[in-house]
């Protein structure tokens, strides 16, 4: 069962996006599959071209450290800060002081030298896919991010991900393509041009983002 203060931010998403109340039960549906995966000890994998790529990267930094709510270890993690203490007595105050504590997200656009490697020697469309094969587990979450919803590297990573049995959200445009009727839950922002749709995408990773955090680091 979710905090109502964490259904409250998709609430606030839609009052300032409107146009996003067609998406409101993937939305609820995305939450609470995400919170879900968190909260059983797993992770996110995010996806996605172009702007999608910087998009699936800029999710895996609202996420890894605070957001917009402390999140100090000695209040979230007191076993890890008694143990630095233990450990380290004269650096504990500093880590203290300056670690956050991170809702564990890995963006599968980052790893240059793997995907570069992959594709010159392997298949270019199946970099993503393969990284979800060697990260993947049972119970993570990968959010896949396509415009077009037809993106060939996200659509194999998604099957791959289906196979492995992690949960799938897709972030689409309003037609959907391939990826709507492939990933678990698909959120198709009612637009049609790749920029109008991308505009869309960022406040609602951001509501994801802001809805997990309340979750776990609001007391």
């Amino acid at each position: 069962m979710l905090k109502l203060s964490t259904i409250d931010k998709i609430d606030e998403l839609l009052k300032r996006y409107p146009a996003l109340e067609i998406c409101r039960d993937d939305l609820n549906n995305a939450v609470a599959v995400l919170c879900e995966g968190f909260r059983g000890g797993h992770k996110l994998l995010t996806c996605g071209n172009g702007g999608s790529a910087a998009d699936s990267m800029h999710i895996v930094g609202e996420l890894m450290k605070g957001f917009i709510l402390p999140r100090s270890i000695k209040d979230f993690d007191s076993d890890f800060y008694d143990k630095l203490t233990a450990n380290y007595p004269d650096d504990a105050e500093y880590f203290a002081k300056n670690l956050q504590c991170g809702l564990p997200a890995i963006s599968l656009v980052g790893e240059t030298a793997l995907t570069t490697a992959f594709a010159n020697d392997q298949a270019s469309d199946l970099a993503f896919a393969q990284q979800v094969l060697g990260l993947g587990v049972k119970g993570d979450v990968l959010l896949a991010i396509t415009t077009s919803g037809n993106s060939a590297n996200v659509l194999h990573a998604v099957k791959v991900a289906k196979v492995k049995e992690l949960k799938t959200i897709a972030l689409t445009g309003r037609l959907g393509g391939k990826v709507k009727n492939l990933a678990d839950i698909s959120i198709c922002a009612p637009a049609d041009s790749a920029h109008t749709i991308q505009e869309l995408h960022l406040p609602i990773y951001h509501m994801l983002c802001l809805a997990a955090e309340n979750e776990f680091f609001t007391k």
